[in-house]
């Protein structure tokens, strides 16, 4: 309904806009349209806009709280998407960081010319593929067994491929039951407590603007009730966001991956564990010298994902890994 505002020197025309925003793919709090990127306000869903043809670079940014890998901080992780311009940039704050791994899987598939990583990581990137091939160049040979492993844990990984929404739903589930259970439960009653003061300071608001109050009255009050009411409903328990809810949503994504995996004998991993990124890791441990068995493998795997928490430092693609597979591990027990 609002004309998005632009940030950069481009411009669109009014009618193309209006149009391309109308379109455009809406994740979360943006959108990519044909013409342009469509950037939130902090309280305005797409803005601003950018004309992809000014965009030089977009990423995302992680600002990780105490005990982000334990879940003992109260956010955990708080996720930005930061777009780069000719005019500057500009950080859009999301609810959830899966929507900002969305947004950048379209634009490396959509718009593979626009770097999807900052500067220091591209040259962090660079640094990091040239120590492994220095790796791989200096590796000792693998025995016939570990060639073995390492060809099945290929065609594993294929296999996976061929339906990728299964892991991207057991690893989403997974991150939504261990937030979940990581969430005190005071936390609920605060937000109850808050969306209540925001219901009330609505009320009272409309009895106000009804006895013909002043203007600031309603405007304080109604931005009170807004701010209180969003606030908690992204706590309070709904439809989907309860225990049994999110604990049904685990077992069945888990259960079709073991469908799936019924018809592939010998599978390398457990239904519940069954994601690439598993799968890459194991395959490393065994090329490492690590292990040579699958089994033994995965046990590497395991114990490398105990030892990372909140005081350890990693690489973006390092954290990308563990974001995606540690909640299933933490979930089972390491099991």
């Amino acid at each position: 309904m609002l004309k998005p505002y632009p940030l950069s020197a481009g411009r669109i025309d009014d009618a193309a806009l209006a149009e391309d925003k109308k379109n455009c793919r809406k994740i979360g709090p943006c959108g990519i349209g044909r013409h342009a990127l469509y950037l939130n306000s902090f309280f305005v869903d797409r803005r601003y806009y950018v004309p992809l043809s000014m965009v030089t670079r977009v990423y995302k940014r992680v600002a990780m709280s105490k005990g982000g890998f334990s879940g003992r901080g109260i956010f955990a992780t708080l996720s930005y998407l930061v777009v780069e311009f000719d005019g500057g940039q500009k950080v859009c704050n999301f609810k959830y960081e899966q929507q900002v791994d969305d947004f950048l899987s379209v634009i490396r598939a959509e718009h593979p010319s626009i770097p999807c990583v900052s500067a220091a990581a591209e040259q962090r990137i660079a640094e990091e593929k040239a120590r492994r091939e220095e790796e791989e160049r200096n590796r000792p040979p693998m025995s016939a067994q570990a060639e073995k492993t390492v060809q099945a844990l290929d065609n594993a990984i294929d296999y996976l491929e061929r339906r990728p929404e299964l892991a991207e739903r057991l690893s989403a589930a997974a991150k939504r039951r261990r937030n979940f259970q990581c969430t005190n439960g005071s936390y609920r009653w605060a937000a109850m407590v808050i969306t209540l003061l925001g219901f009330a300071a609505l009320a009272y608001g409309i009895v106000s603007f009804v006895r013909h109050g002043s203007f600031s009255i309603y405007f304080t009050l109604f931005g009170l009730a807004a701010i209180f009411t969003f606030a908690g409903f992204s706590v309070l328990p709904t439809a989907r966001n309860n225990r049994t809810s999110i604990m049904q949503n685990d077992a069945q994504a888990q259960e079709k991956m073991q469908a799936y995996l019924a018809d592939y004998m010998n599978f390398p991993l457990p239904a519940r564990y069954a994601h690439p990124v598993v799968l890459r890791r194991m395959q490393r441990a065994v090329m490492d010298g690590r292990a040579v068995t699958a089994a033994q493998a995965l046990d590497v795997v395991k114990a490398d994902l105990k030892a990372l928490n909140a005081d350890v430092t990693v690489s973006q693609e390092e954290y990308d890994e563990v974001v995606a597979i540690k909640s299933m591990f933490l979930n089972a027990e390491y099991q």
